[in-house]
């Protein structure tokens, strides 16, 4: 994530656990991608560094509580699935 100091003008690097699945676990309120919460997720900029840091440490042991939701079932594979039931 790139974000521009208005003193400088030019971009600046802000680490950043987001993978771009950005969808929240309802059990968890947990992201799916990055274990971050909405509120984690909307003040990460104005975070300081170190309260960034503290947050990722912290995710892998949340992503491990998120469930993952099933892949949805594609065409190709309902239509195989179809074909093997009514066989």
């Amino acid at each position: 994530m790139w974000i521009v100091q208005p003193e400088t003008s030019r971009p600046v690097s802000i680490e950043s656990p987001c993978i771009l699945v950005c969808s929240i676990d309802p059990k968890t309120n947990y992201c799916f991608g990055c274990g971050r919460t909405r509120e984690e997720i909307s003040a990460w900029i104005g975070m300081t560094p170190e309260t960034r840091r503290a947050v990722m440490a912290e995710l892998p042991a949340r992503l491990e509580t998120v469930e993952r939701r099933p892949r949805r079932e594609t065409r190709r594979a309902r239509l195989q699935r179809e074909r093997g039931a009514a066989g």
